[in-house]
């Protein structure tokens, strides 16, 4: 139902199912389609509460019809995540479009520095079916195991997947050892088994030097 036309732009094919995706994402459709505005980043009241508490959210619309939808935002790089039963954990902008059989919630991570208005929680995906997740740049897919454990600038991550524990800890980042950096450097720390994508490019964050 999901494919890539280029690097930067997703195509879904449907056919009287429906897609999510980011709110005026949308740059190009054929065939007969409705279009509904919808609030994401978490269903039910939980979601509700978090949203508020934190900021965690994204303007979603759903498109359902018959033809092809074509989405895009900013000229990102547009990487596709099949779920197979499992979560994706992803920061809400990074998150462009999810097929129907994915459910959208938020969850609790710590205390982990995370992109400017991301708080503390951060968006799961779940479920079976496909995702389509942006990068600045092309995104790197890193792997962690047991072994050997990951560490990630607060500003280049986008998500994870896997049996993962996450937390963040002071240390050293790119910008303080090149002395771009000022006070203290924060890191996101992987332990565990499974895979995590990294952009190169880092956004702004609240967490990355305090």
């Amino acid at each position: 139902m999901f494919r890539l036309q280029g690097s930067k732009t997703l195509a879904v094919d449907l056919t009287g199912d429906a897609v999510k995706a980011k709110n005026g994402s949308m740059v190009a459709y054929d065939g007969r389609m409705t279009f509904k505005k919808m609030t994401g980043g978490g269903e039910g009241l939980r979601g509700m509460v978090t949203r508020r508490l934190t900021g965690e959210q994204m303007a979603v619309m759903e498109v359902s019809g018959q033809g092809t939808c074509y989405f895009a935002d900013r000229a990102s790089e547009i990487n596709l995540v099949a779920l197979h039963g499992d979560k994706l954990y992803v920061e809400a902008s990074n998150l462009l479009a999810t097929d129907s059989g994915l459910r959208t919630g938020t969850t609790f991570t710590g205390l982990r520095g995370g992109a400017s208005g991301n708080g503390l929680f951060t968006t799961t995906v779940e479920g079976t079916g496909q995702a389509a997740i942006m990068s600045e740049g092309e995104a790197v897919l890193l792997r962690v195991t047991p072994q050997y454990p990951l560490m990630v600038d607060p500003g280049a991550y986008i998500a994870h997947q896997g049996n993962l524990r996450q937390q963040l800890q002071s240390g050293v980042n790119f910008r303080t050892l090149i002395g771009e950096g000022s006070g203290e450097a924060f890191q996101m720390r992987f332990e565990g088994d499974g895979l995590v994508y990294v952009q190169p490019s880092e956004r702004n964050t609240i967490g990355g030097d305090v």
